[in-house]
């Protein structure tokens, strides 16, 4: 099996001993993207919609990069830290992946880097060569 690591510079480097993605076995499994924009690295200001928007930003350039859209998305797991905040997460998630229906998996945490509100990861199945 061949593992291939993925980096575009129009999502956040990775800040510890991780890629964004990694392509292995016809998917893409990404790292959990959290709101820091990629250029700053600055968590962004803003209520949950606000940062889920920066998140699926983070996921859509490691897709674009991937050579995939939000239609080739087999499974999201998005982690909140209340799930009062659902509803809004999940206005932003509906809009931006429109057509998309991934499995998903959203829980509850006690605790996000960055004290964010939200972090997603997904796995994406990669066109056939």
């Amino acid at each position: 099996m061949s593992i291939e690591t993925l980096h575009t510079d129009h999502a956040p480097k990775a800040i510890g001993p991780y890629a964004q993605a990694v392509k292995a076995n016809g998917f893409l499994f990404t790292a959990g993207q959290i709101p820091l924009h990629p250029v700053s690295m600055e968590i962004v200001e803003g209520d949950v919609a606000a940062q889920t928007e920066q998140v699926l930003a983070n996921l859509q350039a490691v897709l674009t990069e991937a050579g995939v859209t939000w239609n080739d998305v087999v499974k999201t797991t998005c982690f909140l830290r209340t799930m009062d905040d659902f509803a809004a997460f999940n206005g932003v998630y509906s809009r931006v992946l429109g057509d998309a229906r991934p499995a998903r998996s959203t829980v509850a945490v006690a605790g996000l880097p960055r004290n964010v509100s939200v972090e997603v990861e997904l796995v994406a199945a990669l066109p056939a060569r």
